[in-house]
């Protein structure tokens, strides 16, 4: 019944409990008289009473069956052959039976090869058909005749069902099949060798099963290959040979959760099995599944043994023993290192792509001391070399949970996870043969650099400079490689990437290959990433240095004087001097222009908190007030005016070169204005003089002096605030107009 059912916990206990009481009872040869008598007798009513659990479960009654099944499977790999046979003979007598009795619907999908996309209802599905064919024709290979007979004798009451089944299905075309006798009476076990004869069987089953079915099989196949067996260990190979091969076993979403369980079932087996033929098998089996899912097999076995085992390293050698194969490890597990999400926090080490990307640098680490791997290796050493760079930095961000996590089985290794990355760098350089650049490295710290966050970013510029000493079609391959992963930002190892491609710039024989970075500065100029504006900001700098590369960059021009507006010091202190060289670079009416467009943006960096800030700043605003001409020198001469109060107060800079930058700059605006008598006293540095000049040249600029020397009296430079609190004092600058009590400073001296 329904109820029955939902105890099924409790029913499978009993059921179990009355499998052992009857299976484990002496043979029935060894009974005479009366207990062969009550033996037969136990032993049909056993079979009714499980008939009986089927047909009162209603509409339930596939499930049930399965769990008897499923129960009565255990004892068919049991080595007492008095048990297999027993636990095979309920097996058939239960096959036969539902031949008979007209169970509920089972589902269209039963027995084919191609799945049915539809959702059927778990009580229409019969999910054991490939574990009880794989069982069943195993047991076909005993060495004892009548669990061989009872095993044989199941199989062809599945078969019937089978047909049966599918008989009720008329798109299938199954006419003519239910000839159901042919060929399984003429053909009894003892005519053929029992795997020849079990072989046979499993081609005959093979049309109808699922890969979800093979899969079952295949799992089940490796577990009989340990020592001892009582079943044909060929058997078992050649079940893997042919499933694995078969054509219908190919990728598909149900790959996923499949292909991971056959690859933790060789690695948790290998171990045991010692048969020549069964290692042969799984050897073949690697290399088949790796063909067909490569990135389910890699990061299977990446999962099994993340510090790469003795048994997990076997695995590779194998997967590596084909020139085809190597390119495919090789490929997945540098993706394998490329994929260092940070977004992912898991603590499993399957839903973890860092302590995946970990696995794969190990892993690398020891395929790049086998030599005959390395013809492979160099068609992909660019990507590869810098995955192993990025790994590192990656690295040294991980979290302490995360290193335990993947070194808290393993901690009798002697190399940290960081240390384990750059050993692997250190191989593949010398494995290519760049054993100069590994010394140089070494020579100038850049391996101990890379291993600390704080100095990580000069072991990558020392390592990028050596790289830079490669031949120019390698360094070709990685600038552009780095430009292409930059194209896409990712914050795991963007930094890295834009330090790395910056160093390269100073390549003289990269022309060509400029045009690409210079598509992907503008996107990095705008990044929120800390530094990164500076960074970029240094790259264009050196390029605007260097002759054959300065005027590429003008195409940059509007998102370099876009950083003057930000808060950044650091970045404005790196775009002033690239503007500085842009503007010599311009030709026409451009200087003009974009000198006018600048000289807005300049002046409120008049008062930066950066010392170089402040003098870059106002040397460029000079700079403008000489290259513009014509119609904008009218609107140049405003900006002028503006920057006199601020010039003038910064005369009094404590940082000397400001202030020598300030008096230069005020006689150049004297010039500009042609003002004689404020280039004089300039010239002389009369700043007391020169306020006097101001209010007396143009007093309807008082209401905008008394506006510009506000916010010089909250400076924290002493000399500022006095000399603003003294022109603003100044009976000139005050007249009739009002004097804001928010001008004073409310607190501190003067």
């Amino acid at each position: 019944s329904r109820a029955g059912l939902l105890l099924q916990e409790k029913k499978s206990s009993l059921l179990h409990v009355c499998f052992c009481s009857v299976f484990y009872l002496p043979p029935q040869e060894d009974t005479q008289g009366p207990e062969a008598s009550l033996y037969s007798k136990t032993l049909a009513t056993m079979d009714s009473m499980l008939q009986t659990l089927v047909r009162s479960a209603g509409t339930l009654g596939i499930l049930e069956l399965q769990n008897i099944l499923q129960l009565l499977l255990l004892f068919t790999n049991f080595q007492l052959a008095v048990v297999q046979e027993r636990a095979l003979a309920r097996i058939a007598s239960l096959a036969n039976f539902i031949t008979i009795y007209p169970l509920p619907q089972v589902c269209p999908c039963f027995a084919q090869a191609t799945v049915l996309r539809h959702q059927c209802s778990k009580t229409h599905r019969f999910t054991m058909l490939g574990r009880l064919v794989g069982h069943l024709s195993l047991c076909c290979t005993c060495k004892d005749k009548g669990t061989c007979n009872e095993a044989a004798e199941a199989l062809h009451h599945l078969h019937t069902f089978i047909l049966q089944q599918r008989s009720r299905w008329p798109w299938l075309h199954d006419t003519g099949q239910l000839q159901l006798q042919e060929g399984w009476q003429t053909r009894q076990p003892w005519q053929l060798s029992p795997t020849s004869y079990a072989s046979k069987i499993l081609l005959m089953f093979m049309k109808y099963l699922q890969p979800s079915d093979q899969a079952d099989i295949i799992l089940m196949a490796i577990k009989s290959m340990r020592a001892p067996s009582a079943c044909s260990i060929s058997m078992a190979a050649y079940m893997v040979d042919v499933l694995v091969a078969d054509p219908a076993f190919q990728p598909g979403q149900a790959s996923s959760l499949w292909v991971p369980n056959i690859v933790w079932a060789i690695y948790r087996n290998l171990p045991s099995i010692k048969a020549v033929v069964a290692l042969n098998s799984l050897d073949r089996a690697l290399l088949v599944l790796l063909g067909k899912h490569p990135r389910e097999v890699v990061s299977s076995l990446l999962q099994c043994s993340p510090t790469c085992t003795r048994v997990a390293m076997a695995m590779w050698k194998v997967m590596l023993s084909e020139p085809q194969a190597v390119e495919k490890v090789l490929r997945e597990l540098l993706s394998m290192l490329m994929n260092q999400s940070l977004r992912k926090t898991s603590t499993s080490t399957k839903d973890n792509p860092r302590i995946l990307s970990l696995a794969a640098a190990g892993t690398i680490s020891k395929i790049l001391l086998q030599p005959t791997f390395l013809q492979e290796v160099e068609a992909i050493f660019p990507q590869l070399f810098l995955a192993l760079l990025f790994q590192v930095s990656f690295t040294t961000e991980l979290t302490l949970q995360e290193v335990h996590i993947f070194w808290r089985k393993y901690q009798q290794d002697l190399l940290t996870p960081i240390r384990s990355a750059v050993q692997s760098m250190r191989l593949l350089l010398c494995g290519i043969g760049f054993e100069t650049q590994v010394l140089a490295i070494k020579a100038q710290g850049g391996w101990d650099a890379l291993l600390s966050t704080q100095t990580h970013l000069m072991g990558v510029r020392i390592v990028a400079r050596e790289m830079m000493k490669t031949p120019r079609p390698l360094r070709s391959t990685i600038f552009c490689h780095l430009a292409e992963l930059l194209s896409v930002e990712d914050p795991t190892w963007e930094m890295i990437a834009m330090v790395f491609l910056v160093e390269m710039l100073g390549c003289t024989d990269l022309n060509e290959e400029l045009n690409r970075a210079l598509e992907i500065f503008p996107t990095y100029l705008q990044s929120q990433c800390l530094g990164m504006p500076s960074l970029v900001l240094r790259g264009i700098l050196r390029l605007t240095e260097m002759p054959d590369t300065a005027r590429k960059t003008l195409v940059l021009l509007p998102y370099v004087m876009e950083q003057l507006q930000g808060a950044d010091s650091d970045a404005s202190a790196i775009a002033l001097p690239v503007l500085s060289n842009m503007l010599q670079l311009l030709e026409g009416r451009m200087p003009s222009l974009t000198a006018l467009a600048l000289a807005d943006k300049l002046q409120p960096l008049f008062n930066d908190e950066s010392d170089t800030v402040r003098e870059l700043s106002i040397r460029l605003f000079q700079k403008a007030m000489g290259l513009v001409v014509g119609a904008e020198k009218k609107k140049m001469k405003k900006e002028v005016w503006d920057s006199l109060l601020p010039l003038l107060f910064h005369l009094h800079d404590q940082d000397k070169r400001v202030a020598k930058a300030s008096q230069e700059a005020l006689c150049s605006a004297g010039r500009f204005l042609k003002w004689r008598q404020l280039v004089q006293l300039a010239e002389t540095a009369q700043a007391w003089r020169i306020s006097e000049c101001l209010l007396a040249r143009n007093r309807s600029r008082a209401k905008d002096y008394l506006h510009q020397s506000q916010p010089y009296l909250q400076s924290p430079q002493e000399p500022l605030r006095r000399e603003a609190v003294r022109f603003i004092g100044e009976p000139r600058a005050l007249g009739s107009l009002p004097l804001p009590g928010s001008l004073w400073p409310s607190t501190g001296p003067v």
